[in-house]
């Protein structure tokens, strides 16, 4: 229940995914935003973080109007990005390592995209629960897939270039700016996950 600390490190891991993402759609008409967290956990049933990725939602919708979002989440945040969906504002999300507990809901990701990224070496969060949460996806009207990241980790360390590279690429193919990375296009063609991304 306690606040984020001003030295949060997944915060601060994000931060050359935002400076990625702001150089891949420059010149175009983007707004790039951070979800702050009112408390540092999940929370059981409370769902923090999903309270206050809706609570940002609206209050864009509030500023913006009916702009198209793409939500890119790491982790607990990945959690909340797929939680929060279902919002008018959604067109797509992008997990990265999502915390995808067993039976995580997933009717609100229909007729969105979802791209759930996940490092084969991650044992903070599980890659096979991504696997799931695609694959059950699809089942309820979604394009998505789940991407392996041969020899990624959970900070998302290694191979940190092809993280932001693969992660930038899928926001503006999401956003309509450019196309979808190869294998991503052709797995929501043929309604699978890649086999990696090597």
């Amino acid at each position: 229940m306690a606040p984020p600390s001003r030295w949060n490190l997944a915060a601060a891991r994000m931060r050359p995914f935002t400076r990625a993402i702001l150089g891949a759609t420059e010149g175009h008409d983007v707004l790039v935003g951070r979800v702050r967290y009112r408390h540092r956990g999940w929370n059981g049933e409370r769902a923090d973080a999903a309270v206050d990725a809706r609570r940002a939602l609206d209050e864009l919708e509030l500023l913006a109007g009916a702009v198209r979002v793409v939500l890119v989440g790491h982790s607990m945040g990945g959690r909340a990005a797929l939680a929060v969906a279902g919002h008018d504002l959604v067109r797509g999300v992008v997990g990265l390592a999502p915390w995808c507990p067993v039976g995580e809901p997933v009717k609100q990701l229909a007729d969105r995209r979802v791209v759930l990224v996940h490092g084969d070496r991650d044992r903070t969060t599980d890659p096979l629960g991504s696997r799931d949460v695609a694959r059950r996806a699809r089942s309820a009207g979604a394009d998505a897939c789940a991407v392996l990241m041969s020899g990624g980790d959970h900070a998302m360390l290694r191979r940190a270039g092809e993280w932001h590279t693969l992660t930038t690429g899928l926001v503006s193919g999401l956003l309509g700016l450019a196309p979808l990375p190869g294998p991503v296009r052709r797995a929501f063609e043929e309604g699978r996950d890649p086999a990696t991304s090597d």
